[in-house]
């Protein structure tokens, strides 16, 4: 059986990301995005469109001008070169305790800090926070299989052992943050409504089932899911809570060495706020 023990706590900028970034990155500035899934940069006096997996609206980080890091893509042949990974944000508030990204303040674009929008990552980094024993929930288990059948759905991983049950996991990335809440989605999501209906069914069925969600940015002191753009996604979230889904939301280190596994945060119930 495997024994999941924590190691000892240090600073992101005193160990090795989970998640290293190839070499050869380059940072650019944001022109404009195009179809979701091709951004044009400015990198060196020059125009570089590069690719972008996230679908999502990226709320309020795609200014003109903005620093991205975009990292090499891994397959020879493909038409877009590099793969966006994550966007510079102006300097904000951060929260008492919170690391600020170790490559960052005063960095080479002013006070602020990396914000993670590449949505491959959550799925690779609880893979790669499982094998290096930092997740207390899947202790004990002894395999993951990312990319799991679930009758009609596809889930991101299932963490299997003997004499254990079942634990199925969704993962998500989360790079919007209002009223010092770490929020999902920043744009309607039917396809994440569909997934917690799943995850409660799991649950139904007396296995378990979970939420990963990784917040690829420095500020935020809670999470929440994001009434104000999709009230149905939230309705969904507090009933598979309430039904047994077990929900971890954590906080991700974002530098340009790579990206580490930070502290999870605590669940904001925004149904209190409601008079």
């Amino acid at each position: 059986m495997r024994v999941n023990t924590l190691p000892e706590r240090k600073a992101p900028s005193e160990r090795t990301p989970l998640l290293p970034f190839p070499t050869g990155c380059i940072t650019g500035f944001f022109v404009e995005r195009r179809k979701r899934f091709c951004v044009r940069l400015r990198h060196k006096g020059a125009d570089l469109w590069i690719h972008s997996n996230n679908s999502g609206s990226m709320l309020g980080l795609l200014r003109p001008g903005t620093p991205v890091l975009a990292s090499p893509a891994a397959g020879a042949g493909r038409k877009l070169a590099f793969t966006q990974e994550a966007v510079w944000l102006e300097e904000r508030a951060l929260p008492a305790g919170s690391f600020p990204s170790p490559d960052a303040p005063p960095g080479p674009y002013g006070c602020g800090f990396w914000v993670g929008v590449n949505t491959s990552v959550p799925n690779r980094m609880l893979e790669a926070a499982f094998h290096a024993n930092r997740l207390p929930f899947a202790a004990g288990y002894a395999s993951l299989k990312r990319e799991a059948r679930r009758g009609e759905s596809r889930l991101d991983g299932l963490f299997s052992a003997p004499d254990m049950p079942p634990l199925w996991v969704e993962c998500k990335n989360v790079t919007l943050v209002e009223d010092d809440a770490a929020c999902f989605p920043d744009a309607v999501s039917l396809r994440g409504q569909k997934h917690l209906r799943t995850l409660m069914d799991i649950v139904a069925q007396g296995e378990r089932a979970a939420m990963f969600y990784l917040v690829q940015r420095a500020d935020g002191t809670c999470f929440a899911p994001a009434e104000y753009i999709d009230p149905d996604y939230a309705a969904l979230f507090y009933e598979a809570r309430a039904a047994g889904v077990e929900m971890y939301p954590y906080r991700a280190h974002v530098g340009l060495r790579g990206i580490d596994l930070g502290a999870p945060l605590p669940v904001r119930d925004t149904r209190r706020n409601i008079e």
